[in-house]
């Protein structure tokens, strides 16, 4: 009879910072593989104990040494199973990013992440020193090495691995989520099978951590780079592979459940779900509130808070003036009844009229622009902020990628808000994404669809009167933002000079409005925040 073991890849939801928390999730997972799947292995993400990224708690000599004491209540309390588990391990030549192996109260290895990324979302050098030596153990007869992360993206600590003597390679992760990226993972991995030749384990985080989305999908390769077990995206759980000796010596998976690709939309819809649910749930927020204007933007806000949440813990605001539409309200009120949240409308003439009128003196006849445009957003975002201080709720902003690059937006007005959902969604993106919303359920209406998009804040206003249109908009925007092409590149694949440079010098002068932003779920590869970093005083880009 051929020789088997049983890793189960955990895609467990971890707070950063939450120590004991983490640690005990850990424990209880481990006795679940061992009772319940029968698995010989368990397998952890990236830096389990303390979660990831944990930024500069992972400065705190206090922090480091909770991780120590937690990686020993690991070695007292986890029996039975060998534990392949993530944490900080302070080195003579100082802290690595690492993985332990444990097994009944001993550990067998330690291994620390060699390739450190700087880029996008990542900061690892500021904290981690490199590690050069390769980590194999015998697990019940089949040599295993461990990588992390990074390291399966480049040539090295797999073939380092294998070298040492492994038969099968372990990766632990915490790779975010965007668009774009379970391809290039895969990629990445039949890569490291071609040069080594040994099978992969890759086992992923999953939940929500601030800005960034860890989408699971974990997965095991063979040695052929053929794809043996992938598991389900924005899922926790528990998820098996079974390795098997072969007469040549290799140990290689057998084939498993492979969960199906999603369509785009599906994938980033959810995305922005488990960002939404998490912030709110990880930092303790009864619910939330949305100003429902009946545009777009803020319905596809209140679907994915619903989808989040549950209707009872979202609250919806219409907050009108005499310049907003009838359909404008009637939409909103629709969209409030097919959702079944709390909805309030609550008028802000009123207030807009005793703004004016005490900035009057001031303004001594100056004619009205964008200035009075402005109080009516800060008025709204007043009453939500009031709300929020109120009830507890948290404010979700329902700005898109598209107004946050160019500054079509008011600081203290529709940007209030602690969280900013559709902050790496541009304009068009949200259409298609309210378009797959409403195959799921039909709850907002066909006008919101085929209206121009307005902010209603002067009398037959549209979007397109201080824009380009959204399709030519976002465009640009992708290129310029995104891909970091040239305004000369850009107008060399077709789109107009003028307008070109012109987008281009808002979105340099509006880097002051996005460093005030809320927070929002990263999507694309280059979301505004952690992955962008501009500075603010500039001479490029002013034109």
């Amino acid at each position: 009879m051929s020789k088997r073991i049983r890793l189960a890849m955990a895609q467990i939801n971890l707070l950063v910072g939450d120590v004991a928390g983490n640690t005990a999730e850990v424990i209880r997972a481990a006795v679940t593989a061992r009772d319940e799947h029968a698995a010989d292995v368990l397998v952890c993400p990236e830096l389990t104990v303390t979660g990831y990224p944990a930024d500069d708690l992972l400065l705190r000599a206090d922090f480091i040494d909770a991780s120590d004491r937690a990686v020993e209540r690991l070695c007292r309390e986890v029996n039975g199973i060998t534990l392949i588990v993530g944490a900080p391990w302070l080195t003579a030549d100082g802290l690595c990013n690492a993985a332990f192996v444990i097994r009944d109260g001993e550990i067998l290895g330690r291994y620390g992440k060699y390739h450190l990324p700087t880029y996008g979302v990542f900061d690892d050098r500021r904290y981690f020193v490199s590690w050069e030596t390769p980590c194999v153990v015998d697990v019940d007869g089949c040599p295993v090495g461990v990588t992390i992360c990074e390291d399966a993206w480049h040539a090295g600590p797999v073939a380092w691995s294998r070298d040492a003597g492994a038969r099968a390679v372990v990766n632990i992760n915490a790779s975010p989520f965007d668009q774009y990226k379970w391809a290039a993972r895969e990629s990445v991995l039949r890569e490291r099978t071609a040069e080594s030749g040994l099978p992969i384990i890759y086992c992923n985080m999953a939940g929500g951590q601030d800005e960034v989305v860890y989408d699971g999908g974990s997965c095991a390769f063979d040695g052929d780079g053929d794809l043996k077990v992938r598991a389900p995206r924005f899922r926790t759980g528990l998820y098996c592979v079974d390795l098997e000796a072969r007469g040549d010596g290799r140990w290689e998976p057998l084939e498993g459940e492979i969960e199906d690709d999603a369509s785009a939309e599906a994938v980033a819809y959810e995305a922005l779900v488990w960002g939404v649910r998490d912030y709110v749930e990880k930092n303790g927020f009864p619910g939330v509130l949305i100003g429902l204007s009946g545009g777009m933007d803020s319905a596809l806000t209140a679907c994915i808070a619903v989808d989040a949440l549950g209707p009872d813990r979202v609250e919806c605001v219409m907050m009108p003036t005499r310049f907003t539409s009838d359909m404008s309200r009637t939409d909103a009120a629709a969209i409030a009844e097919r959702l079944g949240v709390t909805y309030h409308t609550v008028a802000i003439e009123g207030i807009f009229a005793a703004f004016t009128r005490a900035l009057e003196p001031v303004f001594a006849g100056a004619p009205a622009d964008i200035t009075e445009e402005n109080l009516q957003s800060r008025s709204r975002g007043t009453l939500l902020m009031a709300l929020s201080n109120k009830g507890g709720k948290l404010v979700l902003a329902t700005g898109n990628k598209s107004e946050m690059a160019v500054g079509y937006a008011t600081l203290y007005g529709d940007m209030v808000g602690g969280f900013a959902p559709l902050k790496d969604i541009f304009k068009t993106e949200v259409y298609r994404l309210a378009r797959y919303r409403n195959e799921l359920s039909p709850d907002i209406p066909e006008n919101v669809f085929t209206r121009a998009p307005t902010a209603e804040l002067r009398e037959d206003q549209q979007d397109s009167d201080s824009l380009p249109d959204y399709p030519e908009l976002d465009a640009i925007l992708a290129a310029y933002v995104e891909d970091d092409l040239s305004a000369d590149e850009i107008v060399a694949d077709g789109h107009d000079a003028e307008t070109v440079a012109r987008v281009v010098k808002m979105v340099h002068r509006n880097e002051y409005k996005r460093r005030q932003a809320p927070p929002g779920v990263k999507v694309t590869t280059k979301a505004f925040g952690r992955d962008r970093r501009y500075p603010i005083t500039s001479g490029f880009g002013r034109g």
